[in-house]
């Protein structure tokens, strides 16, 4: 058994070094991405029951690692610690392309070997509710990989459960394969996962930072259910990205200056000075339609910025889906658009298996595609995510190389 192996190479298959390199957060330097990230080399985890130990060749990157090298809203290390965890160190990463190094006692159907991606939806499968055959992503036990849980993507090695492995789509490099699983999965149960909202033909669907991760993908996701998605952008180039997707539209938020809480209601001048621009912000919708018809659906993220106008612009008994609060988590709601007009607020997080098979099957058959826009070596992780914290990365998403060769650094077309 080797010891340790540089970042870019892999020891035979199956053969699992005693320590690999790995992008860590500790505590005690929480803070800015660029400097609570650092490389390190660890003891290499071994797979338990029901586990699996992948061999990373690239890893996506997403939001939630701003946040835990932030420590905002909470410190990861310190609330698995709380819960019983030995480790005193972070490894993030909720994306990952990669080989199967080893298995664990009860995993079945998975192979030393196998071309594999992995899904964030992590729970402990003898969860009474699991068990029971609830939504496991509604149960207790239910946490994102590579956020709430360690030994994420940043590393040369990553160990997950045996439900979250799903085969990698043989037309993908490592690093496209790496870049949408997430996302495309967060996206897929935000449309398809909500019994009474789940996206239909025809339905408007309107769309929160289009050209980022979770909205190229709920954009393409909805144009394959015969919808109508518009994106909210900052500006045209993205938004003629989103066209190039399958949107049928976009608006420039830009044009707008109603963010945030509204008035209180009780505030006339001021409820009538938002009124205005809200219904001017629905006007666009109906603009870019042609027709005056409202959003069904709205994809949500953005939070405290957003979730007033959301409302007011969703359609009658429609649905705003949220899965983040990147503007903030107070958002204020006027209950009288909320009540008298019966619209749906739904929170939506990570993915089951079951949604993360269908989305794969369709990234797999060549009808969703990863929209990856830019690719970073292992030793820019800390700077990639203060970047997407400062809103510097590429359209689409972004990924690491891992094991993978790095012919493929820079820009995607």
């Amino acid at each position: 058994m080797v010891d340790v192996v540089s970042v870019g190479e892999l020891p035979p298959v199956g053969d699992v070094p005693q320590r690999m390199h790995a992008q860590v957060v500790r505590s005690d330097r929480l803070g800015d991405p660029v400097k609570a990230f650092r490389v390190e080399e660890i003891e290499t985890p071994r797979p338990g029951k029901k586990e699996v130990l992948v061999a990373v060749m690239a890893a996506g990157l997403n939001f939630n690692n701003v946040w835990a090298a932030r420590g905002v809203p909470i410190d990861v290390i310190a609330a698995r610690k709380a819960q019983g965890s030995t480790h005193d160190f972070h490894i993030g990463g909720s994306d990952a392309s990669g080989i199967v190094y080893a298995v664990g006692d009860g995993v079945e159907d998975i192979k030393i070997g196998d071309e594999v991606v992995v899904h964030p939806g992590f729970w402990d499968p003898n969860d009474p509710d699991v068990l029971a055959g609830r939504d496991p992503m509604l149960a207790n036990s239910a946490q994102i990989w590579g956020y709430n849980t360690n030994f994420g993507s940043f590393a040369q090695f990553c160990l997950a459960y045996d439900h979250q492995i799903l085969p990698k789509a043989k037309h993908l490099t490592w690093e496209e394969a790496a870049a949408p699983t997430l996302v495309g999965t967060t996206a897929y149960r935000m449309l398809h996962g909500w019994h009474g909202h789940t996206v239909q033909k025809g339905d408007v669907v309107l769309v929160w930072g289009g050209s980022g991760g979770v909205g190229s993908q709920a954009i393409q996701i909805a144009k394959e259910a015969g919808a109508l998605p518009i994106a909210v952008v900052s500006d045209a180039r993205k938004g003629e990205y989103c066209k190039s997707l399958g949107a049928v539209g976009f608006i420039d938020r830009r044009e707008f200056n109603h963010w945030g809480q509204p008035p209180h209601w009780t505030d006339d001048k001021g409820q009538k000075a938002w009124t205005v621009q809200a219904r001017a912000f629905g006007k666009k919708i109906w603009d870019v339609l042609g027709e005056k018809r409202s959003p069904q659906i709205v994809i949500e993220h953005p939070g405290e910025d957003t979730i007033p106008t959301s409302i007011f612009v969703c359609n009658a008994g429609g649905m705003v889906v949220i899965c983040a609060g990147t503007t903030g988590y107070s958002a204020v709601v006027d209950l009288r658009y909320h009540w008298v007009r019966q619209k749906r607020l739904q929170g939506s997080h990570g993915t089951n298996t079951e949604q993360a098979k269908a989305y794969n099957d369709l990234v797999i058959a060549k009808r969703i595609g990863p929209c990856m826009g830019e690719v970073r070596s292992f030793d820019q992780v800390g700077q990639a995510h203060q970047d997407m914290m400062n809103g510097k990365l590429a359209h689409g998403n972004t990924t690491i190389l891992v094991g993978a060769p790095e012919a493929g650094l820079g820009v995607s077309n």
